[in-house]
Order: C-alpha cells, then structure tokens, then sequence
C-alpha cells in the first residue's frame, strides 16, 4: 500500500500488480554482481514514478477519485472516531423544518376562513350614577355551517357567565350587540344569539350571510398527547392570529372561578383574552377543541385549555334546534361525602357518596321515593363518590330512560329506579 499526499488529504492508492496464487514462484536468489544503483536505487525511483502515475491517472477521472477519496474517509473513520461523521449527511438526516413551517402554513390558509371575531358590547351602571355607559369584549367563534351559525364560548357573550363581571361598585348587563368580523373582510356582521349553554360554557350565534366557509370538524376521541397543534383566534383583539404548540395531556379536570368543573384537552398553544371562543386544530386543519381557558399568574406559562369538539356537538345541535340543551334530569340537590367527611362526623352513619340535600317537587327524584338523608352510592350499578360521577351516568342516557340508583339509608342498601324528566 503506498500513501500520496493530494490536497491535503491523504488518499490510500492499493498496488496494481497482479499476483496469480496458483501460478506463484519464489524469485531465485542471485548473485550480488550488480551495483547499489542496480539492485536499490533505480527500482525504488520505479515504483515511485509507477505510483504517481497511476494516481494521477486516478485522479483525473472523477468516479474514480471520489471512490478513492471515500474509501480512504472509510479507513480513517475506524481509526479515527471523532473524524467519522459527515456533517453533511447529518444535516440530511434532521428534521426539516420547511416541512413543518409548510404544515403550518397549509393548515393556517385552509382554517382561518372560518374563524370569526366576535365583539360583544354591554351595559355597565355603577353606584356613583344613575346613568349607563357602554363596555365591550372581545372573543373568537367557529363557523360550523355554510349559512352562519357560529360555535363560541357562552363567556364570550354572555356577561353572567363569569364572577368577574360585576362587583359590588358596578354590574354589566346583558349583551346589547354583537357584531362578527369575518376573515378577510372589513364588514361587521350583527348576529343574534340562538342559545346559550352555561354549564359546557357554549353558545351558537347566526349572521344574515351565506356561503360561508365551515370548519371542518375532526374527532377529538383520537387526539394524542404530544400532537401537533395549532389555536386560531382573535387574542386581545388582533384578529386571524395563529400560535401552534402540542397537545399537553387529555381529559384534564379543571375547576373555573364561577366554580363549574369541566373536561378538556391541555396545550401549551399560546392561548390569551381574546381566543376564547376560537379553534384549536391539528394538523390535518381539523377542529378538535374550542379554546376556553388559560391558567394565568406568575410562574405559570403554557396551560391553555379547550373542549373537545365531540362533546359539543350534541350542544349544539340542541341549540340550534331548540334554543337549549334538553338533559335528562333526577332533580335534587346533593353534596360529596368523603373519608375526611366521615371521620369528622363519627357518631353519623356516613357512607362516601353522593348526599341528598334537597327534592325538588314533582321531580323524578320524588316520585322515585328519593328522600332527604339519603346517601347514593351506585348508578347503573357502577360505584359513586361525587355528583360529578353520577351526572356523568345520568348524561349517557336521554329523557325518558330510567336510571337504577342504589342508596345508603341509615345504613340500610336500596334500589330505586329513577324514570328521568326533561330538566326545566
């Protein structure tokens, strides 16, 4: 093997000759009748000339160089561990970020047309004067038909959705116009509200305009935590804004300050004043929530959250259809009982599970023999602790279904079965 420097490279040349191991003879000793110049010298000037001509041949041809120069970058990497990576292969292998920034783009121009502003304004009377002035808020919607129905938070327009609406120095009526602002688009569209829902925090509001562009609606039961995802809103007025993120966690239990407890998807999506109302989507340019809430305070960063769009679609509907979501309901009041609950009341016979506070007259809870004291323990069969867990049972069926409820009755088990009514 011969070694050549070229370039500052060292390119590893293997010797041409031909060797035949069937045909191989061992060279006859001679006998030293020639000079050192015979013998040494012009050989060794041979082989070197020999050498640099076939290099230089090699060279010339460019498949061949680069099957010389790469066979020697193999060699050296064995030897060498540190000189083994190829900075350009590396730079092939990495994530390209023009493919994501393209998902984004495609996503962005296939959703934002059918992503509102919603501007609400209100009335607002203090105690310093008799007379009214006007405040108004700002939200985001959802087209969800090509004829103007529009899906946003109950919060949005709705000024008694949230604690924070009026104090003891001034009180916020209600809603006195709402106007929508379409993606594109300079004119200001008044929309009447159709329904509001506050318990899922959802309403359905209408514009007088047709071919519309609507969302499409993916299935938020297939979402994964670590999705790629993107929120479309109009955050603190600035309309057709986009943030992306990733899917957070799932089916998170989050408790708002008017104290109703939902489950949503979490996302560290940019979410701010102002979203609320508008899409979050993924990377197909599905819809799989509607954003909601943020955690907000110091210290807190990345906790958005939005309700999955396959619990609002029987929301809606009945919105549309009836102005109002029909639920099935027991018709009585109740609080948890706990261990902590228990072991505080000793002398009580307590049982963990749902305590009945109060009936309602001429409610199923009635006629099905429900009374004060009693303490639910199972429905359907399946076990209770809270009267979370039994309103999640009783939300599966529809009016008219009967749920079994088993009760704790001074200390006695019972079953009672509850024919469910139309909630007033």
């Amino acid at each position: 093997l011969l070694y050549m420097e070229n370039n500052n490279d060292f390119v590893e040349v293997n010797s041409t000759e031909k060797k035949s191991n069937n045909n191989f003879t061992a060279p006859k000793k001679e006998k030293k009748t020639s000079g050192f110049a015979k013998t040494v010298f012009v050989p060794f000037v041979s082989g070197i000339v020999g050498a640099s001509l076939v290099v230089g041949l090699c060279a010339g041809v460019p498949s061949v160089k680069k099957a010389l120069i790469g066979s020697t970058s193999q060699s050296s990497s064995t030897q060498d561990p540190s000189s083994s990576i190829n900075y350009n292969d590396v730079n092939l292998n990495l994530v390209s970020l023009s493919s994501i920034s393209d998902t984004g783009v495609a996503v962005a121009q296939k959703v934002l047309p059918s992503i509102v502003g919603i501007k609400v304004e209100y009335s607002v009377s203090t105690i310093f004067s008799r007379s009214t002035s006007t405040a108004t808020a700002e939200g985001s919607g959802v087209i969800i038909s090509t004829d103007g129905y529009i899906l946003t938070n109950n919060h949005v327009i709705s000024s008694s959705s949230s604690s924070s609406s009026s104090s003891s120095y001034y009180s916020v009526g209600e809603a006195s116009k709402i106007t929508v602002s379409l993606y594109n688009d300079d004119t200001e569209y008044e929309a009447k509200v159709i329904g509001t829902d506050s318990q899922t925090d959802l309403a359905v509001i209408k514009i007088n305009k047709s071919d519309l562009t609507a969302a499409e609606l993916g299935n938020s039961d297939t979402v994964q935590v670590g999705e790629w995802c993107m929120a479309i809103g109009n955050p603190l007025g600035m309309q057709s804004s986009v943030t992306t993120g990733t899917v957070s966690a799932l089916n998170r239990s989050i408790t708002d300050s008017d104290g109703k407890t939902y489950t949503l998807i979490q996302t560290d999506t940019a979410i701010n004043e102002g979203n609320s109302g508008g899409a979050l989507v993924n990377s197909n340019g599905q819809v799989i929530g509607i954003n909601t809430l943020k955690a907000s305070g110091t210290g807190v960063e990345g906790l958005g959250f939005a309700i999955p769009i396959n619990s609002t679609k029987s929301i809606y509907s009945d919105l549309i259809q009836y102005n109002k979501v029909k639920r099935p309901y027991i018709g009585f009041t109740g609080s948890n009982i706990t261990e902590t609950t228990i072991k505080q009341n000793p002398t009580a016979k307590l049982v963990v599970g749902a305590y009945v506070r109060s009936i309602e007259d001429y409610s199923p809870a009635e006629k099905a023999g429900l009374k004060v004291g009693d303490i639910i323990i199972k429905a359907d069969g399946q076990k209770i602790k809270t009267m979370n867990e039994l309103n999640e049972i009783k939300n599966k069926h529809k009016i008219g279904d009967t749920i079994t409820l088993t009760i704790n009755r001074d200390g006695t088990e019972k079953e009672l079965t509850v024919t469910l009514a139309e909630q007033p």
